[in-house]
């Protein structure tokens, strides 16, 4: 479900802040990004304020970063999005939003990692320190972080309209590896902290490599291996093993092949999205599509 009717403007913002948060609305407001559920919006240097404008579903999410995120971002090496303050529902705008800290840096799938090594020990130092034991009542993942073979049906779903479209020059690969990460051994031990949606529009770049990781909207407690896909996604060709080099504790060889699981339904997602992007459909965000066929193309060569 959406709703789009209410227009968000840097005026309406002003006026919110001025109504919940009236030492902040002297503070110039600029426009800055629209994402898959929110909108962003900058307020002075520092500070960003986070608007729903899609998905019903990004109301309690943005209500999981508040409860959540301010407890893990101070152990984190890279700089995130960390709620300050919360904005209720009113008259003026009927659902919640966050003031959080703004984290400078271009997303990945307009300013792609080109620094590799780097980069890959950026993100395993980001994951070795995120991934600790979630503590009882952690939120659980929507479809993120259980055992692959509850997204089986996605996948099918996904597989059948890429190849409708001509986007897989090799479909029988894709099931192969596929159908390795689902029967990899589920991961023993309690569920760890996850971002759960890592993929290049949420994490940022400088100078080419990663500076910064946004959106934790999915935020949740699982299988790491969730978040180890991401390797495929962010990194340019023959980084993936020096990030599994420097990731702790090292991921053992079933974590890895659930990883490329996981990674497979995200790519294939983001390739789908993009496709859309490039033919005008709503919601389609071209850039999202080059990342993901790179990742494609990297996975399907480990069926070989």
């Amino acid at each position: 479900m959406t709703d789009t009717e209410i227009e968000i403007t840097a005026e309406l913002v002003r006026d919110l802040l001025r109504d919940q948060h009236p030492d902040l609305a002297g503070l110039p407001v600029e426009f800055g990004a629209r994402g898959w559920d929110n909108q962003l919006w900058r307020v002075g240097g520092d500070l960003a304020v986070r608007m729903p404008w899609a998905t019903r579903s990004a109301d309690a999410l943005l209500r999981k970063e508040y409860a959540w995120l301010p407890a893990l971002a101070p152990g984190l090496p890279l700089p995130v999005p960390v709620p300050q303050r919360v904005g209720e529902p009113s008259a003026r705008f009927p659902r919640p939003w966050l003031v959080t800290t703004w984290v400078p840096g271009t997303p990945a799938d307009r300013a792609p990692v080109t620094r590799g090594a780097e980069a890959a020990e950026a993100l395993a130092a980001f994951l070795t320190a995120l991934h600790r034991p979630a503590p009882d009542g952690a939120p659980a993942g929507r479809d993120r972080g259980g055992p692959l073979s509850d997204s089986a049906e996605g996948f099918a779903g996904m597989l059948a309209s890429a190849i409708e479209l001509g986007l897989l020059p090799d479909p029988e690969a894709v099931r192969a590896v596929w159908e390795d990460a689902v029967a990899a051994p589920r991961r023993p031990g309690p569920p760890l902290w996850l971002h759960a949606d890592l993929h290049p529009a949420n994490v940022l770049t400088d100078d080419g490599t990663l500076c910064g990781v946004i959106d934790f909207g999915d935020l949740c407690a699982g299988d790491p291996a969730c978040d180890l896909a991401a390797a495929w996604l962010l990194l340019p060709d023959g980084a993936v093993d020096r990030f599994h080099d420097a990731y702790r504790p090292a991921a053992d060889t079933a974590t890895r092949r659930r990883a490329r699981g996981w990674a497979l339904l995200k790519a294939l997602s983001c390739a789908l999205i993009g496709e859309a992007g490039v033919r005008g459909r709503p919601g389609g965000k071209p850039t999202w599509g080059p990342p993901a066929h790179a990742a494609l193309r990297r996975l399907v060569a480990t069926a070989a």
